[in-house]
């Protein structure tokens, strides 16, 4: 019989009521760090030109950005270990501003690269800290509810921040844009100094407590079940846009519009998803973790089975956002009740696997995409959903029985 972890001090401390204006400061910080991740994509074509590169070279903007991702999330508590996580946030804002700065300044792609090295260790810092500082505005048992408003920053800048920025650059040109972006993080970073609550660091900031952590019970499975879960979704949704222009309505390919409607209609889902999911997702985040990527991989193959009907794919597109969006709130909530005395381990642990996933995704699929075709890239993506799912269901059963 193993007794469960005592509760930390930075949880039990926390309020009785929600401070929402706190977790809506932590939703606007999570809504223009991603806008500012995934806006090269919708500006790649106007970057390359104007610096004189190609846009695959270009494109390694965003690639940079999570490979300092993936080092700076095990190690910001490292490098950081006794400075208050609220400072933290604010210095991850400060340096977002910076990047964005330079961005708008940058005469070449060395600078640009340097520049996007420096979001991506501000984007893993936020995320790694960000569900010790939610358990310290919410308490353990709405962790989830409080998670949920950073997951909604993210569907909103995937539904209405890349796009945005995309239309100022026809006002503004790309420059302006991040300009903007930088001067949006500044503001932040006073409005998270002033509205979150002073949260101390852990005082467990080693390597080996995060080797510790992954090795506890079951926690390790699911941490793998979670690396998978992003994985096969990253491997089909980064060629979603191949995979949308096979569909077809009358034996006639759709428009130009139409894909793009239908990629709303993914971020529209997913923005409902926050919502409906973390209104229940304390009480049910062990089924969650199973029945999520179980639904995600059938909208995947699913893409492949209804590419003759638009109406479908558009359902389709509805339900893979509505469950996708969701996952790291439920994740997180997962870390959250699981280990309640290492969040930050946890929570690095978390951002780790999602930063790696996206990298073998980008990577592997396009080779795939390349040499089998698009439709089987989706059944290889279903396929690895699925086995992340079985590996959570695994990881639950043996928490479970630790726990008794």
């Amino acid at each position: 019989m193993t007794t469960t972890a005592p509760v930390p001090t930075t949880a039990a401390a926390a309020p009785r009521r929600l401070n929402y204006s706190a977790l809506l400061a932590m939703m606007a910080t999570a809504f223009l760090l991603v806008t500012a991740e995934f806006l090269p994509g919708g500006l790649l074509t106007d970057i390359a030109a104007e610096i004189g590169v190609t846009p695959g070279q270009a494109g390694q903007m965003v690639t940079v950005t999570a490979l300092a991702g993936l080092i700076v999330a095990p190690t910001i508590g490292l490098m950081l270990p006794r400075l208050d996580r609220r400072s933290l946030l604010v210095w991850m804002a400060i340096g977002a501003a910076v990047s964005n700065l330079i961005v708008a300044v940058a005469p070449n792609l060395p600078l640009l690269l340097v520049a996007r090295v420096l979001l991506g260790a501000a984007l893993s810092g936020f995320w790694s800290m960000s569900v010790t500082v939610a358990a310290r505005i919410a308490g353990p048992e709405r962790l989830g509810r409080a998670m949920m408003f950073n997951s909604a920053g993210v569907s909103l800048a995937t539904v209405a921040g890349v796009p945005a920025g995309v239309l100022l650059s026809q006002v503004l040109d790309w420059r302006g844009v991040f300009g903007i972006a930088a001067a949006a993080s500044v503001v932040l970073a006073v409005l998270l100094r002033i509205l979150l609550p002073s949260v101390p660091a852990e005082g467990t900031a080693r390597l080996s407590t995060l080797v510790e952590t992954f090795r506890r019970r079951g926690v390790g499975l699911g941490v793998v079940g979670h690396v998978l879960v992003v994985l096969g979704h990253f491997i089909a949704y980064t060629y979603i846009r191949v995979a949308l222009e096979r569909v077809h309505e009358g034996g006639a390919a759709i428009t130009e519009g139409t894909i793009i409607l239908l990629l709303a209609l993914f971020g529209i889902g997913g923005f409902i998803g926050n919502i409906a999911i973390g209104i229940i997702v304390d009480r049910r985040y062990r089924t969650l973790a199973v029945i999520t990527p179980l639904v995600i991989a059938g909208m995947v193959l699913l893409m492949n089975a209804l590419v003759g009907s638009l109406w479908a794919i558009g359902v389709v597109a509805f339900v893979w956002g509505f469950f996708f969006a969701s996952w790291l709130l439920i994740v997180n909530t997962w870390i959250g009740h699981r280990m309640p005395d290492r969040l930050e381990s946890g929570g690095s642990l978390v951002v780790m696997g999602f930063q790696a996933a996206i990298m073998i995704a980008a990577g592997v699929g396009g080779l795939l995409v390349d040499g089998i075709g698009i439709s089987q890239v989706y059944v290889i993506g279903a396929a690895v959903l699925i086995v992340g799912a079985v590996l959570f269901g695994f990881s639950s059963r043996i928490s479970a029985r630790a726990e008794r």
